[in-house]
């Protein structure tokens, strides 16, 4: 405003120290266009030939991300210097630009401009903020041997590259460096130093460097309960947040939002919810990062009402139009069961990505709904969105959930030859489970001898699951052969050959089976399911007694059965894999995780609203009989979500057509 003033009002025209200053304004506005007028301006009146004018211009194109134009204005430069030089090195450096900016350093020796401190620090920053981990390390490097002495800044931005590295060797050695130094007393140091560590997965140490700062700060803080969280010791990263709470620091909302994220991707749901509230009750603010964290754990156990709170506060807070936040909101609701409520999220979004396309696609893959993902996927295409490998991913998914094996293995083919996408082993485990599940066995056999790679226990486990869904013994054993060797701890993959054995009365194989898994110490994983009432998500076990309902809960179910049986609905009893009784086979079958939480969900809601159920197994073809009675018995809307998808039963029916 005063430089228009004092240009059209006043007719004066700034001299070559006002310039600069008028320029650093335009680049603290980040202000493109008015930059550029000015830009326009030292042209006419003669000022841009000033050195000073000529480096501010360098920084201002700098700051907007305009290298090309910054370039133009350093290449007219008379006279560069040390301030300009540095500037532009870092500039390259920032945008992984690596040739070009070795080639303007190597310039600045050549013509005689020493490199100072800024300038190698900027070239460490730089490297490490784009990503070209090794080149900081290297630059670093060579600083020392070439006689510099790196400071404060330049360790704070070689240590991340470091750990991103995970090179332990170089770490050691710039810890030693900081302590010879005596740059321990600089918290952005140590928070670096701490991150570093967690990186290299070395949380002994990691730990060690935190306990000896003698002013701890929410630097550290953070960098300790993120390294904690990213090496899998959510119990330890937990303890630390409440000890760290408990000596009254401020934590921030990067703090609370590293917690949250700990526990949402570490099975830990329920507390990332309740810390949720916490952090709304201390009055710290969540952000649009601190949302797409959280919301996962609200899918994970279908906390639906908790999900709806959080997209209330979206809106309040005014950050729906985030990207991510938005993403986060579509995967939450599909994983809730509310796949038209994800529908609408997606189709109000202002802006959408990658991400945003393939959480639709994933979230109706999930649902089965195999014609409106190829639906959405034609829409992607015609808005010039380029698919990646998730999208295909979802493609594929769908169609093996819905049985289009020939759209399938086309799409399988497009994703090579039009997109140029090489297949992912992901891809192949969809192609072997949509070949398998179509009752393909053999195709599905070839395609794993045909890869290209060595297949992973994805891909045997997806050949393995067919054969248990067809009864294919000689090929579940070559399979499980292979499961044994890749994943030899995992009992889930000897459950499944003892229930194809016991689906053939194989009852001597099945022990054996079994005998081997108690000489290993396996035991079965239990099925357990997760329902949310009044805001409350109870969890239940297969066979477990301990609900205080559960007598009415065996009550409820007891007279369902009799219902069930007076429709001519009797219990599939082959699907209990144990050589006992009929009678007793029925008990059994009665403690399965979903029947318990459907039946407690009956007893505790309103006549006639939907309920919704989260199994961390498969749901067994009983159960799944049960569940379709009871929603046309009971008048009721059932979600329920197993490991491979939803079922969505109503009126008898089940979303999936009894195809899963």
């Amino acid at each position: 405003m005063l430089f228009s003033r004092m240009v059209i009002q006043y007719n004066v025209l700034p001299d070559t120290r006002v310039v600069p200053s008028i320029v650093k304004a335009c680049s603290g506005l980040n202000s493109l266009r008015i930059g550029k007028q000015v830009h326009g301006f030292c042209v006419t009146s003669g000022v841009c030939l000033d050195s000073f004018v000529q480096s501010s211009l360098v920084h201002f194109y700098l700051k907007c991300g305009r290298m090309e134009y910054a370039c133009k204005v350093f290449d007219e430069m008379s006279d560069p210097d040390v301030v300009s030089c540095s500037a532009l090195v870092s500039g390259y450096a920032r945008e992984g630009h690596v040739k070009e900016a070795r080639k303007v350093f190597g310039k600045m020796v050549d013509v005689g401009i020493e490199p100072n401190l800024v300038t190698w620090n900027g070239l460490v920053a730089g490297f490490n903020q784009s990503g070209c981990y090794m080149d900081a390390v290297n630059v670093f490097q060579e600083m020392c041997g070439r006689g510099f002495k790196p400071d404060g800044t330049t360790v704070s931005s070689v240590l991340p590259a470091v750990g991103n590295l995970g090179d332990v060797l170089v770490g050691v050695q710039v810890h030693g460096y900081v302590y010879k130094r005596g740059l321990g007393s600089d918290k952005c140091v140590v928070s670096a130093m701490i991150d570093m560590y967690g990186k290299c997965s070395l949380t002994v140490e990691m730990s060690k460097v935190f306990d000896e700062m003698q002013d701890v700060d929410v630097g550290s803080c953070n960098a300790l309960i993120s390294g904690l969280a990213r090496n899998g010791l959510t119990d330890d990263a937990l303890e630390a947040f409440k000890r760290l709470r408990s000596q009254e620091l401020e934590l921030n909302v990067v703090s609370w939002t590293s917690i949250i994220a700990c526990c949402s991707q570490h099975g830990k749901d329920i507390e990332a919810l309740e810390i949720f509230r916490e952090m709304q009750v201390c009055g710290v603010k969540p952000n649009a990062v601190t949302i797409p964290c959280l919301l996962p754990a609200c899918g994970n156990v279908a906390a639906l009402m908790h999900g709806k709170s959080v997209h209330g506060f979206c809106l309040r807070s005014g950050i729906l139009n985030n990207v991510y936040v938005g993403s986060a909101l579509i995967d939450m609701y599909a994983n809730c069961g509310r796949i038209r409520l994800a529908q609408i999220c997606f189709d109000r979004m202002p802006f959408r990505n990658i991400v945003c396309w393939n959480a639709i696609m994933g979230g109706h893959a999930m649902h089965g709904n195999a014609n409106e993902v190829l639906e959405i996927f034609h829409l992607m295409e015609k808005s010039d969105q380029k698919p990646d490998f998730i999208t295909f991913t979802s493609l594929l998914s769908a169609c093996s959930h819905s049985g289009f094996t020939e759209q399938g293995e086309r799409y399988f083919k497009k994703m090579q030859n039009d997109y140029g996408i090489k297949p992912r082993v992901e891809h192949y485990a969809c192609l072997v489970t949509l070949l398998g599940r179509a009752g393909k066995i053999k195709e599905a056999y070839s395609t794993i001898e045909k890869m290209p790679y060595e297949p992973d226990a994805c891909v045997w486990g997806a050949l393995l699951s067919s054969c248990r869904v067809h009864n294919n013994l000689e090929l579940a054993q070559v399979a499980a052969d292979k499961l044994f060797e890749l994943e030899p701890n995992n009992p889930g993959n000897y459950v499944l050959l003892s229930n194809i054995y016991a689906n053939k009365g194989l009852w001597k194989e099945v022990d054996k089976v079994r005998d081997l898994m108690k000489k290993m110490g396996m035991r079965k994983n239990p099925g357990c399911s997760w329902i949310e009432i009044k805001n409350k998500v109870h969890m239940l076990l297969a066979g477990d007694r301990s609900h205080p309902q559960m007598f009415k809960i065996l009550e409820k179910m007891e007279n369902l059965s009799m219902e069930m049986k007076k429709s001519g609905c009797l219990p599939v009893t082959s699907f209990v894999l144990q050589d006992v009784e009929d009678q007793e086979k029925e008990h059994i079958l009665c403690g399965h995780s979903e029947k318990l939480a459907v039946v407690l969900g009956l007893l505790n809601t309103p006549h006639g609203s939907s309920l919704q159920v989260i199994k961390n197994l498969r749901i067994c073809g009983d159960c799944h009989d049960v569940i379709k009675f009871i929603s046309r018995f009971e008048q009721r809307e059932i979600y329920v979500r197993d490991t491979n998808r939803f079922h969505h039963f109503k009126d008898g029916f089940c979303s999936c057509g009894d195809y899963w």
